[in-house]
């Protein structure tokens, strides 16, 4: 986005101090145009109010922050007219549906020194998503779910969009 939107100005924000640290690694250079904020996503929207036009997620903040406090700071954080755009599971890897209300699963994952851990993701059905950002005041909710193929971890993509019109209150 830095390079290709010039002049425009990106935020990067993570709260893992690996990614952050392998983001300025690989980014870095890309300053001041990308901006790398290493913080919870959604503490971070919610002292940014009407700042930004666009806000995405890649499989990121969207499936693992609770989305009961993301989607109304997204809303807050985002200006009139602006947009909220994210890619998440349309199901969880292996095949097992997309939960039918806002819950989340555990999946493994590893710690940074290695070990096993898990982490909350939260995939959800288009139904609940669109639930999520309609009472969050968004409107011209679109989903589209993507196919992924074959084999066993093949997942297939939801891809959400979103504006968001007049003031929010959080």
């Amino acid at each position: 986005m830095a390079v290709h939107h010039r002049p425009a100005h990106v935020v990067a924000v993570d709260a893992s101090p690996a990614q952050h640290a392998m983001a300025g690694d690989l980014y870095g250079r890309l300053a001041p145009r990308l901006r790398l904020i290493r913080s919870d996503v959604t503490q971070h929207l919610r002292t940014t109010a009407g700042t930004y036009d666009v806000l995405y997620s890649v499989f990121g903040a969207v499936d693992f922050a609770d989305p009961h406090a993301l989607i109304p700071a997204a809303a807050s954080a985002l200006r009139p007219g602006g947009l909220l755009v994210f890619s998440t599971l349309a199901h969880h890897l292996g095949g097992a549906p997309a939960h039918p209300d806002v819950r989340h699963t555990e999946i493994g994952a590893k710690a940074p020194d290695g070990r096993a851990a898990t982490t909350r993701r939260w995939v959800l059905q288009a139904r609940v998503w669109t639930e999520l950002l309609d009472g969050a005041g968004f409107t011209r909710i679109s989903t589209r779910k993507l196919s992924g193929g074959a084999g066993p971890r093949a997942a297939g993509t939801l891809l959400v969009t979103a504006s968001r019109t007049g003031p929010q209150a959080v």
